[in-house]
């Protein structure tokens, strides 16, 4: 194993100031920002670390920022932030403005994983287990990390950024962090331990450490080779008027397997009434939220409430469920297959709106079967022209091959499936209303389904 890299990471008093009016204009630009729809009112430094020298050619930092903003404590982003004195033409989408005060008066900051120095410089800092400042970084020792891998930036990242490194790894960097244990880098962990092939296990990982918190900001992963994502795949086959069955009952049995070992490597848990009423009350109070922020899902709210309490009733009767940890997003875009036809399961952080806590709880394994069957709804939604019956085909073999390797088809648990994937829908009205206004009559028309799937 390398030697660790340990030096110091002062920086500037007065940085963030001097960033604050470009920040302002910037952050809610970017797809990742949270908080869309309302106005930023300040910001506040987590912490600051000099990576590069900012008056040389090419200065760098790592930013911890909270964004302050109405009617909340305000999330916090990790930001590269690269300075130059100007900005040369290949790199002006990355552009964050030019600093009229401050330290950095006169120069010009731009998101810096656009650049292919910056990006170099967070793989050697991974290889060599590197500490600076509050940067710290680790690897599995098992697996070797060459350097001079050149990289890319991938552009259909929205939650996250993405850097890939000569096609051998995947470096995430999460965006909007919390401090604690990061489901992101902690299930893939545990599945590779319990030797699961069918998720990357993770090459190498880097914290933020702020006073008594520390903060998972990046996980860098085997990149699958020619791998296509299967939302990707699925437009695809459908602009070809072409079915998806085989692939959907290969990731049903994938997502089985993933399950299995989950559920061996972490702790389980039984579902009863005391449990389950506080997860329909969630899923109640997510539903009022939603119908108040977007006002076309207020005529179904009564209806889809329905689903919610059918869970709660059976839970009062006395039925139980089994809950483990889960994937909590999944969907055809977290879904790898490579040119073997070995599907991969990726990105385990979560619905990132969720706290974090919540995101951590042990859940019924068909929360993700619920996710994926809206995914295939959402990907025959988008085809142009339609293909009927291709998302019920989709549904059926998915279910058929999850319970091929679990023994159980979710499907014979009727109630509990309607009630997480109305949840799910509830949580696509808010996103697209929020992000892709555009896209928002796709969960509106499951949503009119659902409501009219009474029980």
């Amino acid at each position: 194993m390398a030697d660790t890299v340990t030096r110091s990471g002062t920086t500037s008093p007065g940085l963030l100031a001097s960033l604050d009016p470009l920040l302002r204009e910037w952050l809610p630009r970017q797809r990742w920002f949270a908080g869309k729809g309302r106005p930023v009112t300040g910001f506040s430094l987590v912490t600051a670390t000099e990576l590069l020298p900012p008056l040389g050619r090419l200065g760098l930092y790592h930013l911890l920022v909270r964004a302050h903003q109405p009617g909340s404590a305000g999330d916090c982003y990790q930001l590269l932030i690269g300075v130059r004195e100007a900005l040369p033409p290949r790199l002006a989408p990355a552009l964050i403005g030019h600093v009229a005060s401050g330290p950095l008066t006169g120069r010009t900051v731009y998101d810096a994983l656009y650049d292919t120095r910056p990006a170099e410089l967070l793989l050697e800092a991974l290889r060599t287990r590197a500490r600076i400042g509050a940067l710290r970084c680790d690897r599995d020792p098992g697996q070797e990390i060459r350097a001079g891998l050149v990289p890319r930036l991938m552009t259909a990242e929205q939650s996250n950024s993405s850097l890939v490194y000569g096609d051998t790894f995947i470096l995430k960097l999460l965006r909007r962090v919390v401090p604690g244990v990061n489901p992101d880098l902690e299930l893939p962990l545990a599945l590779a331990r319990e030797g699961c092939p069918r998720v990357p296990a993770p090459t190498a990982w880097m914290h933020a450490d702020v006073d008594d918190d520390t903060y998972v900001v990046g996980v860098l992963q085997p990149f699958v080779q020619g791998a296509t994502d299967g939302w990707e795949l699925a437009l695809r086959e459908l602009a070809k008027g072409e079915d998806f069955v085989a692939e959907a009952r290969a990731l049903g049995r994938a997502t089985a397997e993933v399950h299995g070992a989950l559920a061996r490597a972490l702790p389980t848990a039984t579902l009863g009434a005391a449990q389950i009423q506080p997860l329909v009350d969630g899923m109640v109070v997510r539903l009022d939220a939603a119908a108040r922020a977007v006002p076309a899902l207020r005529p179904y709210a009564p209806a889809l409430r329905t689903a919610f309490s059918a869970l709660a009733d059976l839970a009062a009767e006395g039925h139980t469920w089994t809950a483990q940890r889960v994937h909590g997003d999944l969907h055809l875009g977290q879904c790898l297959r490579a040119p073997s036809g070995q599907w991969s399961l990726i990105d385990f952080e979560g619905e990132p709106a969720r706290p974090l806590a919540e995101r951590r709880m042990p859940q019924p394994a068909v929360r993700d079967v619920a996710g994926m069957l809206r995914s295939f709804d959402y990907a025959a939604s988008c085809a142009d022209p339609p293909v009927p019956g291709w998302a019920h085909a989709c549904r059926s073999a998915y279910c058929a091959g999850y319970a091929e390797v679990s023994g159980t088809d979710p499907r014979t648990d009727p109630v509990l499936l309607r009630a997480l994937e109305t949840d799910k829908a509830v949580y696509e009205v808010v996103y697209e209303a929020r992000h892709r206004p555009d896209w928002l009559s796709v969960p509106l028309s499951a949503i009119h389904r659902l409501a009219a799937d009474l029980p």
